[in-house]
C-alpha cells in the first residue's frame, strides 16, 4: 500500500497502486472482501465513497470526457479519469457526558490505518533557525495543537463560528503541502471554537494537489 497518500494522487481508478492501497485499507479494516465503493458522477467530478474504509476518492475527468449524473460503476470511462483528491474519515468516540444527540451521524468509518504519514514540502527555517520535519504522523487522537507543531501555521482557515447547535467544525488548509483538515466535537465549533480548537480531534483529511503561488 501506499506509505504517502500524496503518491497516489494522478493515477487511474483501477490502476495496480491504487487497488492494492484499497485492497489493504480492506484487510486492516478486516473485510473479507473489498467493498464496492458507491460512486457519485457529475460532469466535472466523480466520488468513489468506500465508507466501510473511512475513504473517498475524487478523480477528475481529463480528455474532454464529462460523466453524466447517476453513472453506475461499470458505466464509467475509467481512463478519462485521474485522481483528484482524497478525503479520510475519523470518527472520533463521543466524550463521556457529551449530547450524543448533538453528535453528526457519519456513514463512514474510521480509516483502518494508523499511523497516516504525509509528506510535506520543505519551508525555509524559521527566525529561530528551526526547520520542519519532512512529514506529519497523523493518528486518530492527533488535534489541533498537534498539526500546527508539526506544519506551522495554516494557509487559510474557517468554520466555528455562529452558535454551536448550528455552526460548522473549525478548518484549517496548508495550500503549499496539499492538505486541509476539518476538526470535529464540540470543540470545534460555536463562538470559542478557536480557543478550543487546539484540543479539538481531526474529523476529515482532504488531499489534494498542491496549490503553488
Amino acid at each position: 500500500m501506499a506509505s504517502d497518500l500524496k503518491s497516489l494522487l494522478g493515477l487511474k481508478p483501477f490502476s495496480a497502486e491504487l487497488t492494492a492501497h484499497i485492497s489493504a485499507l480492506a484487510t486492516a479494516a478486516s473485510k473479507p472482501d473489498v467493498p464496492a465503493p458507491e460512486v457519485k458522477s457529475y460532469s466535472d467530478a466523480v466520488y468513489f465513497n468506500y465508507y466501510p474504509l473511512g475513504l473517498s476518492l475524487l478523480f477528475k475527468p481529463v480528455g474532454g470526457y464529462k460523466p453524466k449524473t447517476g453513472l453506475k460503476l461499470e458505466e464509467l470511462q475509467d481512463n478519462n479519469l485521474i485522481l483528484d483528491g482524497i478525503d479520510i474519515y475519523n470518527v472520533p468516540k463521543p466524550k463521556a457526558g457529551a449530547n450524543a444527540s448533538r453528535a453528526t451521524k457519519s456513514p463512514y468509518t474510521t480509516y483502518p490505518i494508523s499511523p497516516i504519514t504525509l509528506s510535506l514540502v520543505p519551508l525555509p527555517a524559521d527566525k529561530e533557525g528551526k526547520t520542519r520535519a519532512e512529514s506529519v504522523s497523523i493518528t486518530p487522537e492527533t488535534t489541533g495543537k498537534d498539526f500546527v507543531l508539526a506544519m506551522g501555521e495554516p494557509d487559510r482557515k474557517g468554520g466555528g463560528a455562529g452558535p454551536s447547535s448550528g455552526s460548522i467544525g473549525i478548518w484549517c488548509e496548508w495550500s503549499k503541502d496539499g492538505v486541509m483538515v476539518e476538526f470535529g466535537g464540540e470543540e470545534s465549533r460555536g463562538p470559542q471554537a478557536w480557543e478550543r480548537g487546539k484540543d479539538a480531534v481531526w474529523k476529515v483529511i482532504s488531499v489534494f494537489p498542491a496549490k503553488t503561488e
